[in-house]
């Protein structure tokens, strides 16, 4: 099978070693409470109960009809609501969350089941929506936007993004492994509501093992000619948006442009598993499997968990954390958010939650800039992230942009390669913010002429 790459990348330690012989589980136990965020991708939603009030599994409790990017919330146990304030969350903060105390009743509000291949594609889009389902990779962006293109532009490809390049992650793999028909059917009714042609599922490397059990996946559906599994060699940031389209497809997305502005869409693993389970049961995107691992973590393991379990209740019960353990993140190391504690709740799009020891962490200091280039040699977009920060730190944010600020993926691989251990990325977030809020106030300003 022919290796599909792109240029750039880096190659960290994988670590997957810890969990990627464990299958996904479901706790024994859970905690009796959950706190779900009630905004989770999209814009921001508004409660639509109250403390006091009793929900079922899988009912709507937040939602921002009036706003296009707007995707409902749903409450992932059943039970009363006990409190609606603000909370710690991946986001930050002061995010607003939903404590809901479950009744283990096991009381559900799903919808009907809906065929997706004799409804209309309006109606199909409408139940992404109602399902509330964003990408499960990371960015939660809402998929039913993202199942809707522009006028004029046409989804030629449906990729599935099953790179999960992230160092310690397993939990797409297991996913593939343990539900490959479910995975199957879901890029195939995205295939069919976006008339795409072609399904692609890009697969890192080290998971080739995975190969015939997805190509049985797809024979046993029939899709034989329609989807196909395309290997791409083992490097991050390979499941980028811009590396795996390079990679698969050999287009490049243009600057400022999306995947569809060259004739994809792409989904997640898991995000393509919701969106089956939102036609075939009706069920909201009220769960997700994610990895727990780390040096730090004396359990690591994938673990299946509702939306909104907060990740310190699950501590010593289902997770024991070693007192070697420094560090939280949420996410994978590269591109993960650095946490305070534990006290935080699984949301949508966490696909893990490590645990790391001193030895796992760098914590040198930065020191002046070499000039030495490696973090454009790196750089998978091709940018020069060492003249974007020299521009942003000069507070030339036009000079910046010229070179690409605006471009940048955020992967972490110029920071990964950087001998002076300048936090690269944690100055172009600070400069894309800027940026935004610059063009946010003046958006205002001639609204209001």
């Amino acid at each position: 099978m022919k290796m599909h790459t792109f240029r750039g990348g880096i190659h960290p330690p994988e670590k997957k070693e810890l969990t990627e012989h464990l299958s996904i589980e479901v706790p024994g136990s859970l905690p009796k409470t959950v706190s779900i965020p009630v905004t989770m991708g999209g814009a921001a939603n508004k409660p639509l109960v109250q403390a006091g009030d009793d929900v079922a599994c899988g009912q709507v409790i937040a939602d921002n009809t009036a706003h296009p990017l707007g995707v409902p919330v749903h409450a992932s146990i059943a039970g009363k609501v006990k409190k609606i304030e603000t909370r710690l969350c991946v986001t930050g903060p002061e995010q607003l969350c939903m404590v809901i105390e479950g009744d283990g009743s096991g009381r559900t509000a799903f919808m009907p089941p809906l065929d997706p291949f004799k409804c209309t594609r309006e109606e199909a889009l409408k139940r992404v929506h109602d399902a509330g389902i964003v990408g499960m990779g990371g960015a939660a962006f809402p998929t039913h936007v993202k199942l809707n293109p522009p006028a004029g532009k046409q989804a030629e490809y449906i990729i599935a993004n099953a790179a999960e390049c992230e160092p310690y992650l397993t939990v797409d793999k297991h996913t593939m492994e343990e539900t490959p028909a479910r995975l199957i059917d879901g890029l195939a009714i995205v295939m069919h509501s976006t008339g795409a042609s072609q399904g692609i599922i890009a697969l890192e490397a080290n998971k080739t093992e995975l190969i015939p059990v997805l190509e049985k996946a797809i024979a046993d559906g029939g899709y034989a000619g329609k989807i196909e599994v395309r290997l791409c060699k083992t490097k991050y940031p390979q499941g980028g948006e811009k590396s795996i389209v390079k990679a698969v497809l050999g287009r490049e997305i243009p600057s400022g442009g999306l995947p569809v502005d060259v004739g994809c869409v792409i989904q997640n693993v898991g995000t393509l598993c919701a969106i089956s389970e939102a036609f075939r049961e009706g069920k909201p995107l009220i769960e997700r499997a994610l990895t727990v691992s780390g040096g730090g973590c004396e359990t690591p393991k994938n673990i299946r968990i509702p939306v909104g379990t907060v990740i310190a209740d699950l501590i010593p019960d289902t997770i024991k954390i070693s007192p070697e353990a420094v560090k939280v993140i949420s996410g994978g190391p590269m591109m993960g958010v650095a946490m305070p504690s534990g006290n935080f709740p699984v949301a949508k799009n966490t696909s893990g939650v490590l645990f790391l020891t001193a030895a796992e962490t760098d914590t040198r200091s930065e020191s002046p800039c070499l000039g030495c280039g490696k973090c454009v040699s790196y750089c998978s977009c091709r940018l020069t992230p060492v003249l974007i920060v020299r521009a942003l730190k000069t507070s030339d944010i036009d000079a910046a942009c010229r070179f690409g600020l605006m471009d940048c993926v955020e992967c972490g691989s110029c920071a990964y390669v950087c001998p002076a251990r300048i936090p690269l990325i944690q100055h172009i977030r600070v400069g894309k913010a800027l940026v935004r809020n610059t063009r946010a106030a003046q958006q205002k300003k001639q609204g209001g002429k």
